[in-house]
């Protein structure tokens, strides 16, 4: 493996890809201000179930303390706002406010505007394969042992 190139490493080529698909989509996302994690976030509420902060960390790709602090923005933009849990009065859920979902209709939009240029650019056939193959990946990652893997 010596001498070989930072760009033979998959770990260098998702990274990459991923820099350059979220630096695009937060010139769509700038003219609304706010930040690709917002979409995330919203995305993630659209169920309208209400999520802990734990289970949005997760879903969103955030760290909590970072998720905490920018769940804090989004609350005093009245984008979110948090709430006891019906189910729970010791856990606090996190859900969308009328203008987080107004915000997220704009973004979504912008989002499939998004999503259709990278595939005008890479291929419809090409952009479905890279999917798949990225969700085998991740639920291969996911499992206790690689090896076990089908493909």
């Amino acid at each position: 493996m010596a001498g070989q190139t930072l760009q033979s490493y998959l770990v260098y080529l998702l990274s990459e890809a991923e820099r350059q698909v979220n630096r695009q989509l937060a010139a769509q996302f700038r003219d609304e201000g706010v930040p690709v994690e917002y979409w995330r976030i919203l995305q993630a509420l659209a169920d309208g179930h209400g999520h802990s902060v734990g289970e949005l960390a997760k879903a969103v790709l955030m760290n909590h303390p970072t998720l905490t602090k920018t769940l804090d923005r989004m609350v005093s933009e009245a984008l979110v706002y948090r709430r006891q849990s019906t189910g729970d009065r010791r856990r606090i859920a996190v859900y969308a406010a009328t203008r987080g979902r107004a915000l997220l209709r704009r973004l979504d939009a912008q989002a499939v505007e998004h999503q259709n240029l990278i595939v005008d650019a890479f291929g419809v056939n090409e952009t479905s394969h890279l999917m798949h193959q990225l969700q085998d990946l991740l639920r291969c990652l996911a499992m206790d042992d690689t090896r076990a893997c089908d493909n």
